[in-house]
Formats: C-alpha cells, structure tokens, sequence
C-alpha cells in the first residue's frame, strides 16, 4: 500500500476508534448545496462528516481489529459521521435531513463497540434527547422522596386539623 493510503487509513482508523459514535450515510445524488447544510447542521453539533471510500474504511476496521464493523454494508457513496457527545442528537439530523432530501440515509453505524444497523440508527434517532432522558430518571429517583414527604405531611396535617376541631369545639 501507498503511504498516502497507509496515512489516510491510519487516519480513518483513528477517527474509528476516538470517536463516541460514528455513522455510515448514503449520499449519492444530494446536491452540492444540500451537502453543504448537511454538513453545517453536524458542525453545528461537534459533529464531522467526511466523505471516505469504503474499501478503506474496511480497511482501518481491519487493521484496527474492529470485527464489529465486518457485518456493516458499505456500498456506493458513503459519507462517514463522527464526534463526540451525545449520539441521539447527530441521529436525529440524519434522519430528519433524511426525510427532506431521500439522498440521505444511514446505512449503519459503531456506538461502544457495537456495529448498529440502519433499524438501530432510526431508533437512535426516535429517543428523546440526553437531556429529556435525564430528566425523567431525575424524576424517577425523586418520587419516593416525595411521596413520602406527601405522605408524612398528610398525616400531620390531618392530626392538626382534629387539634383545631377540638380547639373550636372547647371555645363554643
């Protein structure tokens, strides 16, 4: 191999391995200008998408023992998506990009070691946001607490409201 491909593999097979999630989408036929928004939509949420051949993403997949990445299907124009951060965020642009302009679509994905298919990627993308998430377990974890404190509170006050009754009942 070339050291320019040996570099360019290298390269690939950091991007692989560094990065939190990374995605594989078709973009064969999108236009120059809606490959550009596409582009800044991902930059806009430290995401970068670069446009790689597939032979050489095997390739780093290989060298960088990714057997994971084996079963995923890279045929014709593949743009690869990468960074760091919330993945359900970047999985929501490609599928909601997607549904404008059909160019775009995932053809699959690598999350923590694990190769994601295009049914894991569109189901990535249907989660609420990290934030969202968080926020119910919070509410989650909460309830007890407040259930007891209801509780707890409950019965004081209706052993307050028979005090006042009796206090009422001596003053008449």
């Amino acid at each position: 191999m070339r050291s320019e491909k040996t570099h360019l593999v290298n390269y690939i097979g950091g991007l692989l391995k560094d990065s939190d999630y990374v995605y594989f989408v078709s973009y064969q036929g999108l236009s120059v200008a809606d490959f550009s928004d596409f582009r800044s939509r991902l930059a806009g949420s430290n995401a970068q998408c670069r446009v790689l051949k597939n032979r050489l993403i095997k390739k780093a997949a290989e060298l960088f023992d990714l057997e994971a990445l084996a079963g995923v299907e890279l045929k014709d124009s593949t743009a690869l998506i990468s960074g760091s951060g919330d993945p359900g965020a970047i999985a929501k642009i490609i599928t909601e990009f997607g549904d404008k302009n059909k160019a775009v679509a995932p053809k699959g994905g690598y999350f923590e070691g694990v190769a994601l298919s295009v049914n894991e990627v569109n189901e990535i993308a249907s989660l609420p946001s990290k934030a969202v998430l968080q926020a119910q377990l919070l509410g989650v974890l909460q309830a007890p607490a407040r259930n007891l404190v209801s509780l707890l509170n409950a019965k004081a006050a209706s052993i307050l409201n028979v005090l006042n009754a009796y206090k009422e009942k001596l003053e008449n």
